[in-house]
């Protein structure tokens, strides 16, 4: 016994390191986020599109809401703010490509901030995409939403406006803070 008190003092065993419980993906990892992902980009596109079908039934005149809300159907063939209209085989071409760009992300995706980001402009692309393609509109994407301070919008466009603003929120939580 006295041989083994006589080597010297053992190293203190520490447990490998672990992320904080708040950056630590919740439930099962990375698959409970591509859950929550999928989910909220589904969510987003019924949302979005049982709006706009709402939204050709019953707008077909101005709808005031209150203050400078009103309903006001029109139909976007251009990108974002209508720029670039008469470019629909362009404007769904890069479409694609960003919904490609999204779900590589959501795959390495760690927080749930960012799970719900990415599963709101990835469902806001989609339904728009969805448009473009699917509805009898020559390409345009269905606009409802009229404030007189904002270009008129949809349900896709505000969660893509959510989500890109969440997505640099998140990313700048997490950037490295300089010294001094």
């Amino acid at each position: 016994m006295r041989s083994l008190q006589e080597r010297g003092p053992v190293a203190q065993v520490r447990p490998p390191h672990r992320a904080p419980a708040a950056s630590r993906p919740a439930g099962r990892g990375r698959l409970g986020l591509r859950l929550v992902t999928a989910g909220l980009a589904l969510a987003v596109i019924a949302a979005d599109q049982a709006t706009k079908s709402l939204a050709v039934a019953d707008f077909r005149h101005p709808v005031h809401v209150i203050g400078t809300i009103n309903f006001w159907l029109t139909y976007n063939s251009g990108a974002a703010f209508s720029l670039f209209k008469g470019f629909t085989l362009w404007i769904v071409a890069i479409g694609l490509v960003l919904v490609c760009v999204l779900l590589a992300v959501s795959r390495r995706m760690r927080t749930a901030p960012g799970a719900v980001a990415i599963g709101l402009v990835l469902g806001g692309a989609l339904s728009n995409l969805a448009d473009r393609l699917f509805r009898p509109h020559g390409g345009a994407v269905i606009d409802w939403i009229y404030t007189r301070y904002w270009p008129t919008f949809n349900v896709a466009d505000a969660c893509i406006v959510i989500g890109v603003i969440l997505l640099l929120w998140t990313g700048w939580r997490r950037a490295p803070r300089p010294e001094g």
